[in-house]
């Protein structure tokens, strides 16, 4: 029987260009967020300071230059795919802060909840349209160019929605560690995650999506440690360097434990 043009042309091309699933993703997810964090704040905070919309802006460029490279290629690039991860990390670390301290807070009061509630809505939003839109919001079925625009866009969305959930929980629980605390608490979360993936028939998904968003916080809030000073728990390193350090630790992983034909999938999502 003769198959559907868009069966018989997009899928074989399109099929497994987004990285497995495996361990190893989320070890190189968590470390590409922290240093997000860390290299957003490089270019929006002292000592360059560019301020948020600056460096909002320099993001997006990157962003678009790496997600339209991503969607235009034919095949699973390991360096290309997480360059796009690495952007919305950054992207999502300075729009976050601009929503928190510029539009709906101000430096002085900053609106964590706000900025945090907006952001779920609008991921709601995304991941409602990109359902109705082609059927299912599973990685496996990322096989059409409209799919993987949702899939990046969804990313975007959750990884700044990861961010504002970081500060605002980091805030609730204290000046002082409340970055540890905070690593603390969405570690564990990400513990629960996992344990509803081994015992329960839960939506696979929507358990992706969940573990998704917090590896964000967990990551923005390990940055955090690093760069912020002592009198808030943190470790006081300058923030280009701690980027330089996380970045140079990042390759590699990204070199040996994310090649799609040498791990199998981990998880069924």
């Amino acid at each position: 029987m003769h198959q559907p043009a868009e069966q018989t042309v997009q899928t074989p091309t399109m099929a497994g260009k987004v990285a497995a699933v495996t361990v190893a993703f989320w070890a190189i997810k968590i470390v590409a967020t922290t240093l997000g964090e860390t290299g957003g704040d490089v270019l929006s905070m002292p000592p360059i300071a560019l301020g948020y919309q600056t460096a909002t802006y320099l993001f997006v460029a990157f962003f678009v230059i790496t997600v339209a490279a991503q969607v235009m290629a034919k095949k699973y690039h390991p360096a290309l795919y997480w360059s796009v991860i690495v952007s919305t990390t950054l992207l999502g670390t300075t729009v976050s802060d601009k929503l928190t301290r510029e539009v709906f807070g101000t430096h002085e009061v900053e609106a964590y909840g706000p900025t945090a509630l907006a952001i779920f809505l609008a991921l709601v939003a995304v991941l409602t349209v990109w359902h109705f839109s082609t059927g299912s919001i599973a990685i496996k079925r990322i096989t059409t160019r409209k799919s993987e625009c949702f899939y990046w866009l969804a990313i975007l969305t959750s990884n700044t929605l990861g961010t504002a959930l970081g500060d605002w929980l980091a805030d609730r629980l204290g000046e002082q560690y409340g970055f540890e605390r905070g690593a603390l608490v969405f570690g564990g979360a990400l513990i629960v995650v996992g344990a509803l993936y081994l015992f329960t028939k839960v939506s696979r998904p929507i358990l992706f999506w969940s573990a998704f968003i917090l590896t964000r916080p967990l990551g923005a809030t390990l940055g955090d440690i690093l760069t912020k000073p002592y009198s808030q728990g943190g470790l006081n390193l300058l923030r280009p360097t701690t980027a330089v350090i996380i970045a140079a630790a990042l390759v590699p992983m990204i070199a040996f434990w994310s090649r799609k034909s040498e791990i199998p999938e981990a998880f069924d999502v």
